[in-house]
């Protein structure tokens, strides 16, 4: 006789199995906690957008009113370029995904976000519950453009607009995210234990690069350097305006490395908010010290690039760099600022507002810094340095050859009579400070200092 089986156990326990196994592989996070990360993830977006707003206004603060509307323009249409081509290519050449690598874990391509509407993930499903597809596209968007406002600083008062679009476009959407994929993306660099939390290297030191390259290939100011030797200071016309971009800048950056940590986890966000401004105050700090072995006469301007140079600093390490070392980071940051821009001068390479210094410097500083100080023992020196010099060489050479390209064909420099003018008249036909008084421009004239010098002293392209 047939012994009788029950199955019905056997039924609900092959129909329980999927169930249980979704509830394991689903996020450990409430609907409640993904909200909240979500919301904190598109303020920080917001927060990092206006830092485009900060670098224009420390640009144009730093530099002559006859180049305001120039320097604006520019910033403006380098947001614009770096969404769109983010859009197109960069947020698929930056995160190529597992599947996305073409050759090994240097080149990668996901494909286009705007083919790919199939991947907007906007579920708790989605990165842990961290965020969904859109705000992770969105917040990693506003870094793009970044990379190229900061080489416009560098290169302001005397560059081509038309040049300096050409050579954005390439840079944004290559360079920049083709150097990030390298950590951020899971490439190479991530796998040797190369680190860079926000970027001290993949944004700032890629930037900084590129305005090293791009200052030296188009040559100084008019009128800057005399012909033995001397140094002709060019100040900003509004201070005011430079002043609000520096801590137009400051605030983003609660984004900037709040928004880092990608999730609003309070412990997480709370010790990088501290640490970043803690670096930014001795930063400052560090500026207004070391410049009085320069000068007796405290220099706002210097000051100003010292808490940028605490916040680039520290951008590498906030998350693993304790506070009381910060300040450390921060004041040694805001130190070699000083006496970069100092060397700059003396070696005649004219960075109108400081991008080099505060950018190529401090950021590769800040990324040695976290293999000096950082809490976690994989964080070695020598693989930060390696990461330093990997991007040194694909981010410099790159910029340097579409500088030179441009160079020999199109043309980098304006023309010397048009350096003169003022660049608003001449490339843009308007100026900034029109005021109505009766037609008469409010612009810098000619005879402002450092405008003295001959168009034979401008560089033949």
């Amino acid at each position: 006789m047939m012994k009788r089986v029950n199955i019905l156990p056997l039924v609900a326990l092959a129909l329980l199995a999927p169930a249980q196994a979704l509830a394991e592989d689903a996020p450990k996070v409430s609907t409640g906690e993904f909200y909240a990360n979500n919301v904190w993830m598109m303020l920080s977006t917001a927060l990092v957008f206006i830092m485009h707003l900060g670098f224009a206004s420390i640009e144009s603060g730093l530099t002559r009113s006859k180049n305001t509307v120039n320097i604006l323009y520019k910033n403006t249409v380098i947001v614009l370029i770096g969404l769109i081509t983010y859009y197109l290519i960069g947020f698929g050449l930056m995160y190529p995904g597992a599947d996305g690598w073409q050759l090994d874990k240097y080149f990668g391509y996901a494909g286009p976000l705007i083919l790919s509407p199939d991947k907007a993930d906007q579920t708790v499903g989605y990165a842990s519950g961290h965020y969904t597809y859109y705000t992770d596209f969105l917040f990693q968007g506003m870094f793009a453009a970044t990379a190229a406002t900061i080489v416009s600083g560098a290169v302001a008062e005397r560059i081509k607009f038309s040049s300096f679009i050409v050579f954005s476009v390439p840079f944004v959407m290559l360079v920049y995210t083709i150097g990030g994929s390298w950590k951020w993306g899971g490439g190479w660099l991530n796998d040797a234990g190369f680190y860079d939390f926000a970027g001290s290297t993949l944004v700032h030191s890629v930037g900084g690069w590129g305005a090293l390259a791009g200052a030296m290939l188009l040559g100084p100011r008019l009128g800057k350097y005399g012909k033995n030797g001397e140094i002709t200071p060019i100040p900003g016309s509004n201070m005011p305006l430079a002043t609000a971009g520096c801590f137009l800048l400051w605030l983003g950056w609660f984004g900037f490395n709040g928004g880092s940590v990608l999730s609003a986890d309070p412990d997480a966000t709370s010790r990088v908010l501290v640490t970043t401004c803690l670096a930014a105050a001795a930063g400052g700090l560090g500026s207004m010290v070391a410049y009085s072995f320069v000068s007796k006469k405290p220099d706002l301007s210097m000051t100003l690039n010292g808490i940028l140079a605490g916040l680039v600093g520290i951008t590498a390490g906030a998350d693993v760099i304790t506070p009381n070392m910060s300040t450390v980071v921060g004041v040694i940051a805001g130190g070699l600022v000083v006496g970069a821009v100092v060397l700059m001068d003396k070696i005649k390479i004219d960075d109108p507002v400081g991008a080099v210094s505060v950018h190529l410097v401090c950021g590769i500083w800040g990324t040695l810094a976290v293999g000096l100080f950082s809490t976690k023992p994989e964080h070695t020196f020598a693989t930060q340095l390696m990461g330093v010099g990997a991007y040194a060489a694909f981010a410099g050479g790159a910029a340097f050859l579409l500088f030179y390209a441009i160079k020999a064909t199109m043309g980098l420099r304006v023309s010397a009579e048009e350096e003169l003018e003022g660049l608003d008249d001449g490339e843009h036909a308007m100026h900034a400070y029109d005021m109505g008084f009766g037609g008469i421009s409010m612009a810098a004239p000619v005879s402002e200092a450092g405008t003295t010098a001959t168009p034979a002293e401008v560089p033949a392209e």
